[in-house]
């Protein structure tokens, strides 16, 4: 740059912020959302997003290698938890236990996963249950094989992240649904 008083070229160095700024500064992605004294809230939906959209690609990479790249990460998420503990589960409990609003969801990615053949479904009264195959069983543990090496490795020992347990990211996650879930609700009712 120019100094116009002297006329001489000068570097310029850039400021350094000074450490009150540097606090202030929130990673958001929608700056109209950052609203003054809620910018944490700001910063967390963006990496909430993020962390989604890193699962879900996880989730859909992990199933592909295990045997099923057709699989949305929904139709995965699903698979696993009509895994889980080798039990059969009706459709409205996977819908509670998913937090599955739209039954449609839910039925698209039952034909998907019966075509595969990797469930089976069994009508009791007007209830449709639901079970994994055993080649849907071996699907989820295979994707759990290499979850155990491709991501669990990854995990520091401490099972510590940004220091704060896991466990307690996760229980602050669950609170954070319920204010989600009640806005959810009010805004429904405007």
């Amino acid at each position: 740059m120019t100094d116009v008083k002297t006329g001489k070229t000068r570097k310029l160095t850039p400021k350094a912020p000074d450490v009150a700024e540097m606090e202030r500064a929130f990673i958001v992605s929608s700056s109209h959302l950052a609203t003054p004294g809620n910018e944490d809230l700001s910063e967390f939906e963006f990496a909430l997003t993020v962390v989604n959209h890193a699962f879900q690609r996880w989730v859909v990479r992990g199933m592909a290698a295990a045997g099923l790249p057709a699989l949305s990460p929904l139709d995965a998420l699903i698979l696993h938890s009509i895994n889980h503990r080798n039990r059969e589960k009706s459709l409205s409990d996977l819908m509670f236990t998913l937090n599955l609003s739209e039954r449609h969801y839910l039925n698209y990615a039952m034909k998907k996963l019966d075509d595969l053949g990797l469930v089976t479904r069994r009508r009791h009264g007007k209830e449709v249950f639901v079970s994994a195959t055993e080649k849907g069983r071996g699907c989820c543990e295979e994707y759990a094989r290499l979850r155990r090496f491709c991501l669990l490795e990854l995990i520091p020992p401490d099972r510590m992240t940004a220091g704060v347990p896991i466990v307690d990211v996760a229980k602050a996650l669950r609170v954070l649904t319920g204010f989600y879930e009640q806005a959810s609700r009010s805004a429904a009712s405007l």
